[in-house]
């Protein structure tokens, strides 16, 4: 058998340039590259082998661990996930950044490689700089940690372990039913140790994305139950565009006259304007879904994990709806006891439709009107504008925080009309990238996707920070095309050291600040049951000790500009115009829109409910009532 010495780190990066990933008829290279930012637990056993051995890939310099995590994260699920990025940190505190991203990628379903370093497999220097030790067992590390976020987790404590650990690691990788996050957590003294590899362990290897065939009875079944409905709805999940059955999808709905709910990973797979578009369903869902979602009878969740956002708690469908579900994931297609078809959307769907011998679902105006309904909110939506005496309509808390924050920062716009704003003046095949806040919500309701997988957003972990470092991702999947990140103020301060790198690289992102100086969100979500405001507003603390002083005038646009970025500081709606029409005329530089929008002048939540901790024994009666609300939602909510 023919043999090549390499250290392990060596055969690691040797086997990587050799991977490949086949799927109707296309082959193509499946690793992109690797997001480094180095240390003692990387810099010098795999630092050495990614300079010798790295010929086709490509690697970067990250600025944080969490965030170039999170590129990787954003890049595969750009590119369907059939492309990932692979990113390595050093021991300790680098690898521990990059938990909070693998469980980004593992909640949704998103493949990425992570190569933590990790202390010495020998124990001779132990303990060495920042090791944890654990007096009741000497093998935990902080790279255990990702034991709880990761689909495959190895360990390599000899260099010959790394060829059976690439090997399951890419079988993981390349499951459409079960990827996520895998780690392979790499001792710094085994990167450097050598080993006589089999030749053939680097020789060109293709994974094929297998295209799971539906069960015959199962289809029956389903066909059964279809054919009987009277309010049928189409659940469009991300499953639609991993499969990249968007045709398919399509032509089913088109054939049955059923009406199509979106959700985050779904949207985007057909176009707003779609007769049969619903749009978002759910607790960031819009009037016309979730109408109509309150009536059907049989849902066909193409794709989805049924998320409690989604389903509203389980409460937004009716108790004796029935469910089909179509998911490549034998767990994700058993939910709400749902009839299963366990096969990839683009083979299932076309096999349903023909099962259904040309079944029509009996809607008679109920789309067409529920669309109507929403058009003309939406148009609303995108028109409001105020002035800087603008009150919202809620209760005094709120309201004195909505005038200070017009005092003190001098506001007038809103967050919807902001929104509608870029949606419209950007091209139809820019993408538009979003994860945490308010934001999701508004835009799942007010996004109009004019272009096919031109909606990014990260909300299965609803992870603050992912927006900028995300949109880098993006843009190295999408080449010319812009990428627009929409994200609030709160995330832009959590993460946003990607943007050197952007500067670094000469990739433009446009990054749009969404200024409320709070988390407005939470503070909705605080203040609507029945709590005090604590902790959700950016606010100088007060003469009485609390955070009640005026706002904080932070400058983003100055950030930005201290990075390198051009910056737009926008105070009105002639301000974005001509910030975003100037903007596009820009090349190879990050674009940073420091916008200030209004408290409270989102979306929301068009016959929706959302089940959190409600307090059912308290001092303040609004809790109370807040809790009694929660009793009335809950005994119509499904059990399971």
């Amino acid at each position: 058998m023919k043999t090549v010495r390499l250290t392990m780190a060596q055969a690691l990066v040797r086997f990587l340039e050799n991977q490949f990933i086949a799927y109707d008829g296309k082959e193509h290279p499946f690793v992109e590259g690797v997001i480094m930012l180095p240390g003692h637990g990387n810099v010098v056993g795999l630092g050495q082998a990614l300079r010798q051995e790295t010929h086709r890939l490509k690697v970067w310099q990250g600025k944080n661990e969490q965030g170039m995590a999170h590129t990787a994260v954003a890049f595969a699920k750009q590119m369907k996930r059939k492309k990932i990025i692979a990113v390595t940190s050093s021991v300790g505190p680098g690898a521990a950044n990059m938990v909070t991203a693998a469980a980004t990628a593992t909640a949704n379903n998103i493949p990425v490689l992570i190569l933590p370093g990790d202390v010495y497999a020998c124990r001779q220097p132990d303990p060495v700089l920042q090791q944890i030790e654990q007096t009741q067992d000497l093998s935990i590390s902080t790279n255990d940690a990702f034991r709880a976020v990761c689909r495959y987790w190895d360990r390599i404590v000899r260099p010959e372990q790394v060829m059976s650990a690439l090997l399951s690691a890419f079988r993981v990788l390349t499951d459409p039913a079960n990827t996520g996050a895998v780690c392979l957590a790499i001792p710094q003294d085994v990167e450097g140790e050598a080993y006589d590899y089999p030749a053939s362990f680097f020789a060109n290897r293709v994974w094929r994305l297998a295209r799971r065939l539906p069960e015959e009875e199962a289809l029956e079944e389903a066909a059964k139950l279809i054919r009987e409905a009277k309010r049928p709805l189409l659940i469009c999940g991300g499953g639609v565009r991993y499969s990249e059955a968007h045709e398919e999808f399509r032509h089913f709905a088109e054939a049955t006259g059923i009406p199509i709910a979106e959700t985050q990973a779904g949207k985007s797979a057909v176009l707003y304007d779609h007769p049969l578009n619903l749009g978002g369903v759910g607790v960031t869902g819009c009037s016309a879904a979730n109408e109509i979602a309150k009536e059907a009878d049989v849902i066909i969740g193409v794709g989805t994990r049924y998320t409690d956002f989604t389903t509203s708690s389980k409460w937004l469908f009716r108790e004796d709806a029935k469910f089909v579900n179509i998911n490549v994931s034998e767990f994700q297609a058993l939910k709400l006891d749902a009839v299963p078809v366990i096969a990839d959307a683009k083979r299932a769907l076309p096999a349903l439709l023909e099962k259904l011998d040309g079944y029509r679902a009996p809607y008679t105006g109920q789309i067409e009107e529920a669309r109507a309904r929403w058009a003309k909110e939406l148009e609303r939506l995108q028109h409001t504008e105020y002035g800087e005496g603008y009150v919202p309509e809620v209760n005094d808390a709120n309201a004195s925080s909505a005038e200070r924050f017009a005092k003190d920062l001098h506001s007038c716009l809103t967050q919807t009309a902001v929104l509608g704003a870029i949606n419209f003046a950007i091209d139809p095949d820019d993408v538009a990238i979003g994860s945490a806040g308010s934001l999701p919500g508004d835009m799942q309701r007010m996004w109009c996707a004019r272009g096919i997988d031109t909606y990014n957003m990260e909300y299965g972990y609803s992870c603050m920070g992912y927006e900028i470092s995300g949109a880098l991702g993006v843009k190295y999947a999408i080449g010319d095309r812009d990428v627009y990140a929409m994200v609030g103020d709160g995330s832009f301060i959590m993460l946003h050291s990607e943007l050197l790198t952007a500067v670094q690289e000469h990739r433009k992102i446009n990054v749009c600040v969404f200024n409320n100086a709070s988390f407005g969100c939470i503070n909705n979500l605080q203040v609507g049951h029945g709590n005090d405001t604590l902790c959700t507003e950016l606010r100088f603390r007060g003469e009485d000790g609390e955070h009640s002083g005026s706002f904080i005038p932070v400058d983003f646009a100055k950030i930005a500009e201290g990075y390198g970025c051009r910056a737009f500081t926008v105070r009105s709606m002639e301000d974005l115009t001509k910030a975003l029409a100037e903007a596009k005329e820009i090349k190879d530089v990050p674009v940073v829109f420091d916008i200030r929008v209004m408290p409270k002048s989102m979306t929301d939540g068009y016959g929706s409910w959302w089940r959190v901790g409600d307090t059912e024994v308290s001092e303040n009666p609004r809790n109370l009532a807040a809790w009694q609300d929660h009793l009335d939602h809950v005994k119509d909510a499904k059990k399971y």
